[in-house]
């Protein structure tokens, strides 16, 4: 069983599993996105006393902390539990356009150049984490949401907006990967 479910999961799989929970978040009434646990979070500790857009219903909205206290056990657990002793499955020309940009390819999914205590240390490091974050909160709060809530929770809604946003991701992410990011690195 243990190897069964440490393997990547084919579309076919995750894909139905991933709609069959939006129908039935449809059917409950809620609606799925990550980032509004950070604003239920806020509205926990007080917020609300000090910005209009904190002040809500925040119970109503337990449920979603509690999903992404789940996703963030089941990565934990992904991570260590059921992680592949072998090196991530990336191809050789990936490997070729980050050696290019000065990335190693370690064989881990995230690269230790940039996701570990040594690269926070860095002004390089520091600055893309304060300036990642600040563009991820503030991106975000324009767009009304996450990646995630937009491209699966209101597409399967068929909301206009969450179009024009999913839209907008994709085409920042060619901007940033296509010129800002050869820029950078």
């Amino acid at each position: 069983m243990i190897e069964m479910i440490s393997q990547p999961w084919p579309w076919y799989v995750s894909g139905p599993m991933i709609a069959l929970v939006m129908f039935l978040l449809l059917w409950a009434g809620g609606s799925f996105g990550v980032s509004s646990t950070l604003r239920t979070m806020c509205a926990i500790g007080g917020a609300g006393k000090q910005a209009a857009f904190f002040n809500f219903d925040w119970k109503s909205q337990i449920w979603n902390l509690i999903f992404v206290g789940g996703a963030v056990i089941g990565g934990y657990i992904a991570s260590t539990v059921l992680a592949s002793p072998d090196n991530l499955a990336l191809s050789q020309a990936t490997i070729s356009d980050l050696e290019a940009l000065n990335i190693p390819f370690d064989g881990g999914l995230a690269p230790e150049a940039f996701f570990s205590w040594e690269a926070l240390t860095t002004v390089r490091g520091l600055i893309i984490l304060v300036l990642g974050g600040f563009m991820i909160g503030f991106g975000t709060r324009w767009a009304g949401g996450c990646t995630s809530g937009h491209a699966i929770s209101g597409l399967s809604n068929l909301q206009l907006p969450s179009l024009i946003a999913v839209i907008g991701f994709f085409i920042g992410g060619l901007v940033m990967t296509h010129l800002l990011f050869p820029i950078i690195f």
